[in-house]
């Protein structure tokens, strides 16, 4: 008995320590995070960093405004959002309702691959494929925020397509039951009854999908034209706060460097408030629930 309880314990401890180094890893990175961007606002306030748009760190004087950048991240990521939340619920939806057999199996395996798939190849498909279509539809040169916006939409589709069929499957099989027999047709059990169900589990999935689009750096780097503008429609350059940061990083130095590193903390902040949200409504379906 006393062997079983201290291999329980060791196992115990084993798994407290991994969570813990979890915990620390966040910890460190934060203070990281912290300590080496927050310097910059003993010299720039905080209302000119984030609501300047000049960005000009080498300039006499410099300028670190980085409002073009915070709305080109969100313009990216909505726009990739209004692509990806309705093909990849129907996707979803789909998938767990209406494929059976070898195609479902199938269907699955190719949204698997596609979020295996390293972000440059997907960058490379849009230099190749998706500016192209998008010079010779809408015009511009085809770095745009729409062909970003593509890429972005592409990417995120695993994560809401695998979260909605999750929260499909999740639902009660006796309220899909008692909707049908009360006369319900199958597509009206599902967006009035299913999908309702299911809404706190599909919207955390758009949460995250939409976390995902907003720190992509590598695809969007390659097909957003990666200038330091405001973009004013979805056919303009555009650059990111992640492309802002890995394209300056090779050549800063000083308060330019300081700079980046608080452009980090203003994305981690971002990324942090929607982890909130998405926990936020998880919590909120689990009281539901019970």
């Amino acid at each position: 008995m006393k062997s079983k309880y201290l291999k329980d314990r060791t196992v115990e401890f084993f798994f407290l320590a991994c969570a813990m180094l979890s915990v620390v890893s966040v910890l460190f990175i934060t203070f990281f995070i912290f300590r080496s961007g927050l310097p910059l606002f003993a010299k720039v306030p905080i209302g000119d960093f984030l609501f300047g748009s000049v960005w000009e760190p080498v300039g006499k004087p410099p300028h670190f405004g980085i409002l073009a950048f915070i709305v080109g991240s969100f313009y990216v990521t909505g726009l990739a959002l209004l692509i990806s939340v309705p093909v990849g619920m129907a996707c979803g939806i789909f998938l767990a309702e209406f494929a059976k057999g070898r195609f479902a199996r199938f269907l699955k395996s190719v949204v698997e691959l596609l979020a295996g798939i390293p972000s440059v190849i997907y960058g490379l498909f849009g230099i190749v494929f998706v500016s192209s279509a998008v010079r010779t539809v809408f015009g511009g040169n085809g770095y745009s925020v729409l062909s970003a916006a593509i890429i972005l939409s592409i990417m995120t589709l695993p994560t809401i397509i695998n979260i909605t069929e999750v929260s499909i499957r999740a639902v009660p099989f006796e309220l899909k039951e008692g909707s049908l027999g009360l006369g319900a047709t199958h597509w009206q059990t599902i967006y009035r009854v299913l999908i309702p169900a299911a809404r706190s589990g599909i919207l955390a999935g758009i949460v995250l999908g939409m976390g995902r689009a907003i720190g992509e750096t590598m695809a969007v780097l390659l097909v957003a034209g990666n200038a330091p503008i405001m973009p004013k429609s979805p056919l303009d350059m555009t650059r990111t706060l992640t492309m802002n940061i890995i394209t300056d990083m090779s050549y800063a130095e000083g308060d330019h460097m300081t700079s980046l590193f608080t452009t980090g903390i203003v994305l981690f902040v971002f990324i942090l408030v929607l982890n909130l949200i998405v926990q936020a409504i998880l919590r909120h379906a689990v009281r539901k629930e019970a």
